[in-house]
């Protein structure tokens, strides 16, 4: 049975008007911790979001004797890795299931222990996302990895070794994997086919301050030299491009009016264009974006996502929500992650018209187009949605419904929310400020900020 306060009932129907704030990214602030580990020094980052993705990182560095205090501004965290010892395996362990970013704890504690143990991972259900290669970089560089029932134990024998490593995919995490590992490993690491995300190039500000000296080449190759010791970092986050975008969406879809605080053009820009081709408006200025719906149909487009500065394929999810109310057929070709237009099956339940397909629909041919996956949608509007009964399947998705029920005539009973803490900061607070009617069971939904903490 599904715990009442991971229940949330969203009455749709009413325009989201306001202005929400968003802090540093979901996919930099983690890998940033973890970064600190490196250090000899203590670390200062800022604009430091609250989720629950940051809550585990901070738990896995305080078990591994790093001490993690609150900063002077809020959001800064004060990292102090000069005690860095060993963990006990069960608490480790305790871990397992809900993140996937102590994988990359691996190098940096192979370089300040000698050895690292990483339990079984979690994560979001969208797709292969294997760890295999994660491990084999790890032997690459001369870590020995023995397969326990609990978990992996690594070994580090001797100093860690650069090496030349080439992406068969320019994968996010394999290139943080790589990064981590390489900048106190002896000589020179050669990264081919890298992922250039711009969560990967402030990953690497963060290196450098610490004193690692890493280059970037506009081939995706990325050359680290290794060196014998770093320090610490003050850094300030960039903002999350991700969350940012998901409230876009929301504001075309509930044809609303979003000032996002924080949102940046730069990492946008790709965004940007196609929300202006769907028929979304906006205005950019020194603090942030405006999103909003500028009224008359909106236009129906072809879509493929892909790594940066491609289409994102996290913005994807919240923009299909909005193409269910685009005059025409919309074409979505999803080339990142096989299984990630698996949500759309409870926005037909809502209402919208969507057909999967396993060919590859776009202007391209991508890798799942032979593997039978549905990986490509049409989407037929525009079409009314109704509210309905929603179980949250991963993050971006779990915030796609919430966008799909606060559009939808009628009340909606949303399951899972808690799994959108992973990347959306108060975001049940936020949805309240822009004017959602939303209730947690049982909760008058005036009260629903307060019982927002409770959720996170």
């Amino acid at each position: 049975m599904t715990d009442i306060a991971d229940v949330l009932l969203v009455h749709g129907g009413t325009p989201l008007e306001g202005e929400i704030r968003v802090r540093g990214a979901k996919n930099l602030v983690p890998k940033a911790m973890v970064a600190a580990l490196l250090g000899s020094e203590p670390s200062r980052l800022r604009n430091v979001p609250d989720i629950r993705d940051v809550r585990v990182v901070r738990g896995l560095l305080q078990l591994h004797g790093v001490t993690v205090n609150t900063g002077e501004e809020p959001g800064e965290l004060v990292l102090d890795p000069t005690r860095v010892e060993s963990a006990n395996v069960a608490d480790i362990d305790a871990h397992a299931g809900s993140s996937r970013i102590p994988i990359l704890f691996c190098g940096p504690l192979l370089h300040r222990l000698g050895h690292a143990f990483i339990p079984g991972l979690g994560g979001c259900d969208i797709g292969g996302r294997p760890i295999d290669f994660h491990f084999d970089v790890l032997r690459r560089f001369g870590a020995t990895i023995e397969k326990r029932a609990d978990g992996q134990y690594l070994e580090a024998p001797q100093r860690l070794r650069g090496c030349k490593i080439r992406l068969p995919y320019p994968s996010v995490g394999s290139t943080e994997q790589v990064l981590l590992t390489a900048v106190l490993a002896e000589g020179v690491t050669e990264l081919s086919n890298a992922a250039v995300e711009p969560e990967i190039e402030d990953l690497i500000c963060v290196l450098q301050k610490m004193g690692a000296i890493i280059s970037m080449d506009t081939d995706r190759t990325i050359r680290i030299t290794g060196v014998d010791k770093l320090g610490g970092y003050t850094h300030r986050a960039i903002p999350d491009r991700l969350e940012a975008a998901s409230w876009a969406s929301a504001a075309l879809a509930t044809e609303g009016n979003i000032y996002v605080r924080g949102a940046q053009q730069r990492s946008m820009m790709t965004f940007l264009n196609t929300f202006r081709r769907v028929g979304g408006a906006f205005a950019i200025d020194d603090e942030g974006i405006r999103f909003w719906h500028p009224g008359g149909p909106l236009n129906a487009i072809a879509l493929e996502t892909d790594v940066h500065p491609g289409f994102q394929t996290d913005w994807q999810q919240p923009l299909v929500v909005a193409l269910t109310q685009a005059s025409g057929l919309s074409i979505v070709h999803e080339t990142v992650y096989e299984s990630r237009l698996g949500f759309t099956s409870a926005l037909g339940q809502m209402g919208a018209h969507i057909q999967l397909y396993r060919e590859c629909l776009g202007g391209s041919a991508c890798r799942f187009g032979q593997r039978n996956f549905l990986h490509s949608a049409v989407v037929s509007g525009p079409t009314k949605l109704q509210g309905a009964d929603l179980v949250i399947p991963d993050l971006r998705g779990g915030f796609s419904y919430l966008i799909a029920a606060l559009a939808a005539q009628g009340t909606s009973r949303v399951h899972g929310i808690d799994l959108i803490n992973r990347g959306y900061e108060n975001f049940l607070a936020k949805l309240e400020g822009l004017g959602a009617h939303i209730e947690l069971p049982g909760v008058p939904a005036q009260h629903a900020k307060t019982a927002a903490a409770a959720v996170a």
